[in-house]
């Protein structure tokens, strides 16, 4: 499947996501081993190595249920974390009759590159940002905000509708949505050992005495589980880091191979830069975004480049101007006509009354003079006729 984007490195990208993904799912046994490390440490008096061996064990034997049980997350995730997803976000599918210039804009773009259409959603949000999301050609699917809709333009629609076009043919949907999934079984599997560790450490310690633990050597068996448990969930989350920031650049560029048009890309990037938030949410989904405002500790837990650094890159490589950061008006300010505006037009019975209460001139008729202060302004005619006194 050909690739969009920074073809130099795009092969080399995949073959780097496979493998940290295989890393990742082999995080489950890592956190299995743990959870047997607890338990032969609550129930056994041994030393160290010798707890070692037997939660070994246990491992081995618990492998062939661990892999069914990741398999079947996996499964049900496969089949259903759209309508999961949808139900979160409220997105709903659309049809060309119901948003002919957004799907028109899709449509377009798959047809110059002969690309299979993805399914057209639309969220009601006030957040400007768009996702893709699926696991194949069946299931591919972009979602944009109405807030997008409303306040770029259709050259801007058209580049995130582009970046979100490139995730999806690079393959990094499917990645990305692997990587949640398998995420999610090693936060399950640490939280349930947590949680089985502290109610029988708690049940045991009423029931046993510390010398019945096996001294220190159950001590620092569970210490080894801790620190396994707590490695194991920083490296699923890393991962996702690892695999998110990556392919943000390359679909910034393979949207601006697929509209040739850099600027539009910047000046959509601009307006997207911090009006992203989807407060119903999870950070899952934020992670599938064009943009994620959410922030870590400075940038080391940020899922995606800064706008600055994605703006610099395409510059960069790819040409365009930098606006720079874009003001966007209220959208109640945009809705709301200014006083000043042109006056009024005529309406069906005659002029519309200005703002001093004299009629406003039409096209071919010159304004009547104001009247004096102290004269007393004869009664506009109604529809029907005069007005009484």
């Amino acid at each position: 499947m050909a690739a969009y984007g920074l073809y130099t490195h795009i092969q080399s990208n995949r073959r780097r996501s496979i493998a940290l993904l295989v890393g990742l799912f082999f995080l489950v046994y890592v956190l299995v081993y743990a959870g047997a490390l607890v338990a032969e440490a609550l129930s056994v008096n041994a030393d160290l190595n010798t707890l070692l061996q037997l939660a070994w064990a246990d491992l081995l034997e618990a492998a062939p249920l661990a892999t069914l049980g990741t398999a079947a997350w996996i499964a049900i995730a496969y089949y259903f974390h759209q309508n999961m997803i949808d139900a979160l976000t409220g997105g709903r599918e659309v049809t060309r009759s119901e948003m002919p210039r957004l799907y028109n804009l899709l449509e377009n773009l798959c047809i110059s590159r002969g690309i299979t259409m993805p399914k057209l959603k639309i969220m009601e949000s006030d957040a400007l940002n768009a996702f893709s999301t699926g696991m194949n050609e069946k299931q591919y699917a972009i979602t944009v905000t109405t807030a997008l809709l409303d306040r770029l333009d259709d050259a801007e629609v058209e580049s995130v509708l582009g970046h979100e076009l490139t995730h999806i043919r690079n393959g990094d949907v499917r990645m990305m949505v692997i990587a949640v999934i398998i995420a999610g079984v090693v936060s399950f599997f640490a939280e349930l050992i947590f949680r089985l560790w502290f109610y029988n450490g708690f049940s045991f310690g009423r029931s046993r005495s510390s010398s019945d633990r096996g001294g220190g050597g159950a001590g620092l068996a569970i210490l080894v589980a801790i620190v396994l448990l707590v490695v194991a969930y920083a490296l699923s989350f890393i991962i996702r880091l690892a695999l998110s920031r990556a392919r943000e650049y390359l679909a910034d560029a393979g949207s601006v191979e697929l509209t040739q048009n850099p600027d539009a890309m910047i000046s959509a990037l601009r307006k997207i830069e911090g009006r992203g938030e989807l407060p119903g949410a999870t950070s899952a989904v934020m992670e599938l975004c064009v943009d994620n405002p959410r922030e870590g500790f400075g940038e080391l837990f940020d899922t995606h480049p800064t706008v600055a650094d994605r703006v610099a890159a395409l510059i960069k490589y790819a040409g365009g101007h930098d606006p720079g950061p874009i003001a966007l008006p209220e959208p109640d300010a945009e809705e709301t006509p200014a006083e000043s505006a042109e006056p009024a037009a005529k309406g069906p019975w005659g002029a519309a009354e200005n703002g001093r209460g004299s009629a406003a001139a039409s096209d071919d008729q010159p304004a009547a003079p104001a009247a004096e202060p102290d004269q007393q302004s004869p009664s506009s005619p109604g529809p029907w006729g005069p007005h009484s006194g």
